[in-house]
């Protein structure tokens, strides 16, 4: 509870802070426009510190944390029809006071407004009066309700399997008090074990479904946004924005059951790999190619699945940052081991001073688990290459 508090009162701020900077800095805004964002912006901060930061028992009473989400949401909308960087950054605030300020049906409702406005601010007002503009703005606003429900409704249960086992740890110690000291520490410690490689699953599992799926949902509707004058290329991104919001919704649900990815389903791991590559080429319109080498043969579910999440991983991060031309993706079938490469010819970077984010900790832990390695050659202008290597555990 003290680390969600915590958030409450510095996201809104962060996020406010960094969709001025870059609203600013970029070039997003006219001159006249500047003091539009500067003042908006003020107040927006200031009506954040009034209602939530310095009189926070206010929000214990349903009617006043409504009147707040609804003076947020109208700070939101008007800041993101100035500039897309209020949309895609300090909207996220209306989403996640919304969530936790508001009761019941009211959450949802907090929700909806704030993707509205949002959305509103990506398109650049509203929709007008063509029926295909229309359905395309309302199912953006749908697809980023629900993927946002989704995920906080995740949250919320894993916040809550957290409280149960914090419970259900504090009546263990009380029990084992009586018996040997070692053997209750033997037991507490293997809970603890269970219940980290849990968390780190689950976490792992909302980067690669929920979180993937979100950003690339916010970088198709930019994309939208600034091809609006070109039905054709507007359209396409539309549709990819919605196609990644189906896919993430199934794959959500897929990962809260456990369940292995759907590409696995019907297909060995050349067949998805290939089908995971043409989507994303489609998606971002650079060259991919793939290539199988070495005799292909069923691996154990869990080699597949895992060298499945590095490539979309790996191709998530070339979409992101490397601003390639060309993307190779290929897996190598050896004698004891298997070997995934993708490499892209754009930007590179300095691994000795990024160690990369929550995407690369993940791809790593996936890869271990499995007694495998993972490599990252990389260089400024020279492109990034990602090599992960597992034992060849057959399928029996």
């Amino acid at each position: 509870m003290t680390r969600i508090a915590t958030g409450l009162a510095v996201v809104p701020y962060v996020l406010l802070a960094v969709s001025a900077a870059l609203a600013l800095l970029t070039g997003d805004v006219s001159g006249d426009q500047r003091f539009a964002v500067l003042g908006l912006s003020a107040l927006a901060g200031g009506w954040v510190l009034w209602m939530v930061t310095l009189h926070p028992s206010w929000m214990a009473n349903g009617k006043v944390a409504g009147l707040y989400i609804a003076g947020l949401v109208a700070f939101a909308a008007a800041l993101g029809l100035l500039s897309a960087w209020f949309a895609g950054f300090f909207a996220f605030t209306g989403y996640i006071h919304s969530w936790h300020l508001l009761r019941g049906r009211w959450r949802i409702a907090g929700v909806a407004a704030t993707a509205a406005a949002a959305v509103t601010g990506y398109f650049g007002g509203l929709p007008g009066p063509d029926p295909a503009v229309i359905s395309s703005y309302v199912l953006v606003i749908v697809a980023i309700v629900i993927l946002v429900v989704l995920f906080s409704l995740f949250g919320d249960m894993t916040a809550n399997q957290s409280v149960r086992l914090a419970e259900a740890n504090a009546k263990l110690e009380e029990t084992m008090r009586e018996n040997a000291g070692l053997q209750a520490q033997l037991l507490l410690q293997a809970r603890e074990a269970g219940a980290t490689d849990e968390r780190q699953r689950m976490a792992r599992e909302i980067h690669d479904t929920l979180a993937q799926g979100l950003a690339g949902i916010i970088t198709q509707v930019q994309a939208a946004a600034r091809a609006k004058h070109d039905p054709a290329e507007w359209q396409r991104h539309l549709d990819n924005a919605a196609r990644l919001a189906r896919d993430s919704l199934a794959e959500a649900r897929r990962s809260v059951h456990a369940v292995g990815p759907w590409e696995l389903e019907s297909a060995r791991l050349p067949e998805a790999l290939a089908e995971v590559a043409k989507r994303w080429e489609g998606i971002h319109g650079v060259r991919t190619e793939f290539a199988t080498t070495g005799l292909a043969r069923p691996l154990h579910p869990e080699v597949e699945v895992t060298l499945l999440r590095v490539a979309q991983e790996a191709l998530a991060n070339v979409g992101k940052h490397a601003g390639a031309a060309r993307v190779g993706v290929t897996v190598s079938y050896m004698d004891d081991v298997v070997t995934l490469d993708v490499r892209d010819d754009g930007a590179g970077f300095n691994p000795g001073i990024h160690s990369g984010g929550f995407g690369m900790t993940s791809m790593r832990q996936r890869v271990t688990r499995l007694a495998g390695s993972l490599e990252i050659e990389s260089e400024p202008g020279g492109g990034t290459a990602v090599s992960a290597t597992v034992p060849a555990q057959e399928l029996r």
